[in-house]
């Protein structure tokens, strides 16, 4: 794996993680084709995009104009999986990924410096996937949470050893922390600012032949019309894994899996 990931690509920023440490920041997604994954988003999430600083094969994915997400199109180029990862704000790139390994985690890349921050992609100790990001954030985050996913959801062997591996990781339960955890039936809900930003649920099976049964980091939009959009993603080279009245799994014509949600329904 290369060196030169597909982290978040730079953006003038207002903040730093420092003031939203331990919360989701961003969201990026590896695949194979750029046209056709620009063409499939804009379709079905009304997407818009720009340039990245990083080259050619990256772009950032625009709602109104707010940049919400990173496309990086090197998962042939670079024999990565196709697939949507979250990005949590830390202080410390070196800090987090150490108590990642002291609890059990792995370090696939870094942390590397990638100006105006620094980077790492980890995997949690059931191995599902996700990155960290130290630095400059790459849209205003009041105005990112206003357009961005409507939150995360960790599919996990157990929510609450999760919680106990990513709260030690991020300080979730630190006095005055952005973050706080609730515990709400089965779930583990992580809220910022009254907002619920993840989801941490039970249930996912470590040696699944199926990877969407395996522990992983699901990414969910916030979106009008869920039956429009499970029917546009139809029509441009994607598939319906499941459809309800308030959310659809989805994926892309990748084979990446996210979820749409009503947005009445996403918090």
């Amino acid at each position: 794996m290369k060196h030169d990931m597909p982290f978040p690509a730079g953006e003038e920023s207002l903040l730093s993680t420092h003031s939203v440490y331990g919360a989701p920041c961003w969201v990026s997604l590896t695949s194979r084709d750029l046209k056709i994954t620009e063409e499939f988003y804009s379709a079905v999430l009304g997407w818009r995009w720009r340039p990245a600083k990083l080259g050619e094969p990256f772009r950032i994915a625009l709602a109104d104009g707010v940049p919400v997400a990173g496309v990086a199109a090197v998962a042939a180029m670079w024999q990565m999986a196709v697939a949507w990862t979250p990005y949590f704000a830390v202080r410390s790139a070196d800090e987090a990924v150490s108590r990642a390994a002291e609890r059990g985690g792995t370090a696939a890349v870094g942390p590397i410096s990638l100006p105006p921050g620094r980077a790492a992609l980890l995997a949690d100790r059931d191995g599902a996937t996700f990155g960290i990001w130290e630095g400059e954030l790459f849209s205003d985050w009041e105005t990112w949470r206003a357009s961005r996913p409507a939150f995360i959801r960790l599919h996990t062997r157990d929510a609450f050893d999760a919680a106990m591996f990513y709260g030690g990781v991020f300080d979730w339960a630190e006095p005055g922390g952005c973050c706080e955890v609730q515990y709400e039936g089965d779930e583990v809900v992580l809220r910022s600012q009254g907002d619920v930003v993840a989801r941490i649920e039970s249930g996912a099976l470590e040696a699944a032949p199926d990877p969407s049964i395996r522990p992983h980091w699901q990414v969910h939009f916030a979106v009008e019309d869920v039956a429009a959009c499970a029917r546009t993603a139809e029509r441009h080279g994607g598939s319906v894994l499941s459809l309800g009245d308030d959310e659809a799994v989805l994926r892309d014509t990748d084979g990446a899996q996210f979820t749409v949600t009503a947005r009445r329904f996403g918090g």
